[in-house]
């Protein structure tokens, strides 16, 4: 991430690893305060053992960026809210690589889903791990089937008042 104060949201992409079991590291790399580690970071990783990256960003937003242009790996860019233009800056600005430097986005602060895709696309040469997500997406099925019942047996005005 490019700040500490991406950790709430960035905090999440680390709780659904932790979920499926994948090992992760998580550091603050500034791009444009720190640009020689930015760059030794982004040249080793892969060496280092890294298969992925997520990487967090809000503002100009330039760190997603930045490791796809040099990690030859899949990179996942997460758009942090910002206050000034609430985070759209920070999606434009990762969404909107040029062609040969792809960076797969989410959703502003949507850095969950940065970990689940980042799980589904180590699970295509993973059978167990492919499992775990198989069984998270029937977990979160049985969450969706509870509500609708509870929905249907109470209605929807004292659904609403709980």
């Amino acid at each position: 991430m490019g700040s500490d104060s991406d950790l709430p949201v960035m905090s999440k992409a680390a709780a659904m690893l932790e979920k499926f079991g994948i090992d992760y590291e998580m550091t603050v790399i500034s791009a444009h305060r720190m640009p020689d580690v930015f760059f030794d970071y982004a040249n080793t990783a892969k060496e280092k053992g890294l298969s992925v990256i997520i990487a967090g960003a809000g503002g100009a937003a330039h760190l997603p960026g930045m490791c796809a242009a040099i990690f030859p790996l899949p990179v996942i860019g997460v758009p942090i809210h910002t206050k000034t233009l609430s985070g759209v800056d920070s999606l434009y600005s990762i969404v909107q690589m040029p062609s040969g430097i792809p960076v797969a986005t989410v959703a502003i602060d949507g850095a969950a889903n940065a970990g689940i895709l980042a799980a589904k696309m180590l699970a295509i040469g993973d059978p167990e791990l492919l499992s775990k997500i198989e069984a998270y997406k029937d977990e979160l099925k049985s969450g969706v089937m509870a509500k609708k019942e509870k929905l249907e047996k109470i209605g929807y005005k004292e659904y609403m008042n709980q």
